[in-house]
């Protein structure tokens, strides 16, 4: 065989057992410098190893030097046995061997990660491609591959990538490293919050929907929620329920509010979290990175999923949280509650998840009297913040109509909390305003008003009402002396000058007549009190009625006529009756053509008061035979 001349083999062939003489050297040189180990930990992971035998190898060389034991082959082979895994990892000359390999560990370990990134990156690839290739390839499947390909490569770029027990070791933080945590960015006030999971509940039909889109229509356009701070930015609204509807609500809020709803963006289809396509979704947001996404409602894009089984519902709610790990959204679920109480309905194991809860319920029966309160049922970091309630206003759309010509109609959410305090319903203020704008005498008396509170389904106790009859009454008759007009029986509206007509609104009654306030009972805008000024032979017909009396008068008392005179006091001082102490710039008396006293004129009286009708004579005449002494005693 002298003339067979032998082929070289390269040193560095990668399909050789040379490939795997850097992992042999990372074990070798750990023997002979086994204080280089937690340097190593901190490149390489056990899965980092080609080969099983060198895996279980570096696990055992790692236990060795955890429970300060010598680190050599000899200590090695030991262990091995003492775990019956000797052959697994090559036998007794194969360990021995790796005692004759020396030098820097570390270096040698920084290109078994190199090779293991190489190696990672080709199964990525092969997976890819077996993915694509399968007879049930579907689209969008291979993301979660590249998605535990990037976090794996993140964990290296944040050095986490050494021994598990080390990297859970190096996350713990002493009281002081709290401070350096991030803390809680605010998207709506103290109720949403970015980077968290929160839920909006509330029993089927009670306007959860629109408390909804209300939230992502301020989100969007960066305005503040009924008072509360926003955080402007882009929400993705998942229409899975009533996405025909959902048109409609958009345009009345943008006419209510007088602009666009901008950085809203709509998908109007559910997106099942337990299907492939859930990794599409979350891809696809991790690159939009919005502030807000939607998932209207939970029970849609969980179809077949056993509600009331908490593992199963579990499972969804931890797709939900991928999706907000990977855009560090808030992810706003709206979800029903059962027939009874106030909890979501299904498994309870998901509002452990939850950063907020809000919970929506309506009471009212029309747009007029409803009532929509917003409540919160949980806050894990902040104190729970008091109930915020709603009124609705009907919102007809500009150039729509219904095929029969009617006005297509939607509903948005005015604040209650924002309204000026006499709007408040059930306070004497607000009744003050319902009094004035149905144009309800100012002349009734708070038994009056009872009766036709009780009439148009006024619902108040008896101390309100009496409270609101005396605002009404102090408020007039401060108009009446400031404007110099009005009369305090008249049954103009509070605030009018009945004298030019003009509408001045004062306080509470700010708004045009007849435009009554949305709390009102819905007949009130079409039935206004059948007698509000009274008419003839009402004091008879009503003797306990407050018409109004005079101070001091029992209720239903008419104003009296002027009282008599009282005689002049022996101890002296002109009258009426006194030809001496008379003013001659007074009206002359009907019946003796003589001066009358203006103050007593002014009292309604002509006559003096010792004037005789039948005969004409005054009482200081001769023919009386009185003197003027006695004419005062009488």
């Amino acid at each position: 065989m002298d003339n067979v001349r032998h082929m070289t083999r390269e040193p560095a062939d990668q399909d050789g057992p040379e490939q795997y003489d850097a992992e042999r050297y990372v074990l070798g040189g750990c023997m002979h410098q086994p204080k280089q180990i937690p340097a190593i930990r901190g490149v390489l992971n056990r899965t980092d190893f080609a080969l099983p035998a060198h895996e279980l190898i570096w696990d055992v060389l790692g236990h060795l030097y955890d429970q300060g034991e010598p680190v050599n082959p000899i200590s090695l082979r030991i262990e091995l046995e003492k775990r019956k895994e000797l052959r697994r990892a090559g036998d007794i000359g194969y360990v021995a061997q790796l005692g004759n390999y020396g030098g820097d560990p570390q270096y040698y370990a920084a290109e078994v990660r190199r090779r293991a990134d190489l190696r990672a990156e080709a199964d990525l690839g092969r997976r890819i491609v077996q993915q694509a290739t399968a007879p049930e390839a579907e689209p969008g499947r291979a993301v979660t591959f590249i998605d535990d390909y990037l976090k794996r490569q993140s964990e290296r770029a944040a050095g986490r990538s050494g021994d598990p027990a080390d990297a859970l070791l190096a996350e713990l933080l002493d009281a002081s490293s709290l401070d350096n945590m991030p803390a809680l960015e605010p998207l709506v006030g103290d109720l949403l919050h970015l980077d968290s999971l929160a839920r909006i509940i509330g029993p089927s039909g009670h306007m959860k929907s629109f408390v909804t889109i209300d939230i992502a229509g301020h989100v969007g356009t960066g305005m503040k929620w009924h008072g509360q701070y926003v955080r402007q930015g882009t929400v993705v609204y998942l229409v899975a329920e009533g996405a025909r509807g959902i048109r409609k609500r958009v345009r009345a809020w943008e006419q209510h509010y007088g602009l666009k709803m901008d950085n809203v963006l709509f998908l109007p289809r559910p997106v099942q979290a337990m299907g492939p396509e859930w990794d599409t979704l979350t891809e696809a947001m991790r690159r939009l990175q919005p502030q807000m996404i939607v998932i209207d409602t939970q029970a849609r894009v969980s179809v077949g999923v056993e509600e009331n089984s908490n593992t199963e519902v579990g499972v969804v709610i931890e797709r939900i949280e991928e999706l907000r790990r990977a855009t560090q959204a808030c992810v706003l679920v709206v979800h029903h509650t059962g027939h009874i109480g106030e909890h979501g309905r299904g498994a309870s194991s998901a509002k452990g998840a939850l950063q907020s809860e809000l919970h929506v319920s309506k009471k009212g029966d029309n747009a007029k009297n409803i009532v929509v309160t917003v409540k919160v049922g949980k806050q894990k970091d902040d104190e729970e913040s008091g109930d915020i309630q709603f009124g609705l206003k009907v919102v007809t759309l500009d150039g729509e109509a219904k095929p029969d010509g009617r006005p297509v109609t939607s509903v948005v959410l005015e604040s209650l909390d924002q309204r000026p305090p006499g709007e408040v319903k059930g306070t004497p203020e607000w009744l003050v305003t319902v009094l004035d704008r149905a144009q309800v005498s100012m002349k009734w008396g708070s038994p009056r008003v009872i009766k036709w509170c009780a009439e148009y389904g006024i619902q108040m106790r008896k101390d309100k009402i009496e409270e609101a009859v005396r605002i009404r009454k102090q408020r007039n008759s401060f108009d009446e002396v400031r404007n110099g007009t009005g009369d305090v029986n008249s049954g103009a509206p509070f605030g009018a000058n009945p004298d030019t007509g003009d509408e001045q609104h004062h306080g509470v009654s700010d708004s045009p007549l007849n435009n009554l306030p949305p709390n009102l009972p819905r007949d009130l805008e079409s039935h206004l009190p059948r007698d509000q000024g009274g008419s003839s032979g009402e004091f008879q017909q009503n003797p306990t009625s407050n018409l109004p009396p005079n101070p001091g008068g029992p209720p239903g008392d008419v104003p009296p006529r002027p009282p008599s005179p009282r005689p002049a006091s022996k101890a002296g001082g002109g009258t009426e009756g006194d030809p001496d102490n008379q003013d001659t710039t007074g009206p002359l008396c009907t019946i003796c053509d003589r001066p009358i006293n203006p103050d007593w004129a002014n009292r309604g009286y002509d006559t003096h008061l010792g004037c005789d009708p039948a005969t004409g004579s005054h009482p200081d005449r001769p023919d009386h035979g009185h003197t003027h002494t006695e004419r005062h005693t009488a």
